[in-house]
């Protein structure tokens, strides 16, 4: 492989004498792809600039053979230059650079633009999750303009796939919702362009390193800080952090690991992965996503609870009778794929989606916002839950599991969940959080529904010329499937006599909010890029709830618990009642 020696650039001509220069270094090569990466020194009348250039075969992902810097200077008062140009050259003819990362126009004093970039690879690129969520979800972020300026989006996968092969599948996936497709092409131009691919293999460690090194070259001499999705199998999980941690970490910035549920099949499976990921980053790098909890509904639960004076005195065991929490789904789920130990919905759903949703309601007012002090409240509740015994726990089966070929009647996995949680706390003592979590039911709902005590002493009781059976108060916050937040009230029917009923007061999101709802995707890639983890489990989180489904497990593990059948489309199973009904409690939603 020829090496470049030397670059010469002017300002009039600086991709032509590029171009020339490395056309008669290079010339003994049939085709090959120049990349160079400025850094800059600003001066009042003169712009220096360094230039480090990787010289690489058209093949991206075979290895780089040279590595050559120059500088040169530029007379004038200012200039535009761009961080990265790659320029491909053949014997056949010369085609133009094609900008990677630019910045905007600057004037001669100016100061030196030092800001990170940031890289973000998606380990299983090719994957169903990357392509119809992750990559979407990144677009969707840099079309808002919540991406930085300097930016590189790095697909990783085994799949044998160039970089054009790797657009071409994602560009179908793409939307330009936020501004009704104003700029919609140019915009997915130039998010492809800066997009990347690197066919891994089946050796991780020598993968990462690979990975490593076309980041380095996309990033420059600038400083740089990395993101890696591991949107891989739960069993590759530990082998892929490992190698990422000894070989793909940068030394100019930050590094974050964002790591799909669920987290370990079981406590035991948990913590060996919390150990090995622990023995490769520290704590605030990981970022455990659960994309149910980047809704809407679940960020509000907060605002609602510290910044209205109207809910805060009565958030406690004196005024809430009971706390329902519904996740109901109509279709069934490919549970024997995902979840070969049977544990099916509860380590899906259940030990993340649910337990969080329930800390942030139960939980105390965090000293500040800041993630660290929201999780640290959000643990204190998790280990004040009572470990969930045979008595509060209701399972079930759908009897048509669609998506599911796992025919094994001995092996049936849980599709359904319901549960009453007891807080063993000053302020949840004696009130029972209804849980029901179930796929192929009647329909969809997303669904907190706190319901206070009865009025003590309530007059209109005691005249039976009033209606007497008065519905207790409500706050209802639903997420599907219409988000809104609505407060149920007894009040006057207009006209002559006194006659009550039930009214809710409706704040329907639609109705009010003209904007459209993002993805769940696009707000915990967001929280990541910020720092922002209250909204990710920690791994003291994640121990306390498999804590909490121990015994459970356990049962299951033993074969001692009967899964209940229901018919799909159903309510689910029918002895949910009796559970509901042993804390004098009716489920208000059916």
């Amino acid at each position: 492989m020829a090496s470049l020696s030397s670059i010469s650039l002017s300002t009039s001509s600086s991709e032509t004498s590029i171009l020339r220069s490395i056309y008669r270094n290079l010339s003994v090569l049939q085709t090959v792809v120049v990349r160079t990466f400025p850094s800059q020194t600003m001066k009042k009348s003169r712009t220096q600039i360094n230039y480090v250039a990787y010289v690489q075969p058209h093949d991206v992902n075979r290895p780089r053979s040279s590595i050559r810097c120059t500088s040169f200077n530029v007379d004038g008062t200012g200039s535009t230059t761009s961080l990265d140009e790659e320029v491909k050259i053949d014997t056949s003819g010369i085609k133009l650079p094609l900008p990677l990362f630019e910045t905007q126009s600057f004037s001669s004093d100016a100061p030196t633009d030092d800001s990170a970039s940031l890289s973000i690879a998606v380990i299983g690129a090719t994957g169903v999750l990357a392509r119809t969520k992750i990559f979407p979800a990144l677009f969707a972020l840099y079309y808002s303009g919540q991406l930085p300026e300097k930016f590189g989006i790095f697909g990783y996968s085994r799949k044998k796939l160039t970089e054009e092969d790797l657009r071409a599948v994602i560009e179908p996936t793409l939307s330009c919702r936020i501004d009704h497709q104003e700029n919609c092409e140019e915009a997915m131009d130039a998010f492809l362009k800066r997009t990347f691919y690197l066919y891994g293999g089946y050796d991780n460690r020598e993968g990462m390193s690979k990975l490593n090194i076309l980041m380095e070259e996309v990033e420059g001499k600038f400083g740089a800080n990395r993101i890696f999705y591991l949107s891989v199998p739960q069993e590759a999980v530990i082998d892929v952090a490992s190698s990422l941690g000894e070989k793909a970490q940068t030394p100019r910035g930050w590094n974050r690991v964002i790591i799909e549920k669920p987290f370990g099949l079981g406590s035991f499976s948990s913590h060996q992965l919390t150990a090995s990921l622990l023995s490769n980053f520290e704590e605030k790098q990981l970022y455990r996503i659960d994309h149910l909890l980047g809704r809407n509904t679940i960020e509000n639960l907060a605002v609602l609870r510290f910044s209205n004076l109207v809910f805060m005195p009565l958030w406690n065991r004196s005024y809430i009778h009971n706390i329902q929490v519904t996740f109901s789904e109509e279709l069934g789920m490919q549970t024997s794929a995902r979840y070969p130990n049977g544990y099916g919905i509860l380590g899906d759903v259940v030990h993340s989606h649910i337990f969080q949703t329930v800390a942030l309601l139960a939980m105390e007012p965090p000293v500040t916002l800041d993630g660290e002090d929201v999780r640290y409240e959000k643990v204190k509740v998790l280990k004040s839950i009572r470990k969930l015994g045979s008595s509060d726990v209701i399972l079930g089966h759908c009897e048509v599991d669609f998506g599911s070929n796992f025919k094994d009647v001995e092996n049936l996995m849980p599709t359904y969940f319901g549960a009453v949680l007891h807080i063993d706390n000053a302020r949840w003592d004696g009130v029972p959080f209804l849980i029901k979590a179930g796929r192929g039911l009647k329909k969809n709902r997303v669904e907190i529904r706190i319901q206070f005590r009865r009025v003590p002493g309530n007059i209109y009781h005691k005249d039976r010329g009033h209606m007497q059976d008065l519905a207790t108060n409500e706050l209802i916050l639903r997420d599907v499937p219409d988000e809104a937040i609505l407060v149920r009230i007894n009040n006057k029917i207009p006209g002559l006599g006194m006659n009550l009923e039930a009214s809710e007061l409706n704040l329907l999101y639609k109705d009010k909010y003209n904007v459209d709802v993002t993805d769940s995707y696009e707000q915990l890639l967001h929280d990541v890029i910020d720092g922002d983890n209250h909204l990710f489990m920690r791994s003291d989180e994640v121990e306390a709830a498999w804590n909490i489904l121990s015994p459970v497990l356990s049962e299951l593990d033993n074969n001692n618990v009967t899964l209940e059948h229901y018919e799909f489309g159903s309510k689910g199973p029918d002895k949910v009642g009796n559970l509901w009904a042993k804390h004098g409690i009716k489920w208000l939603d059916d």
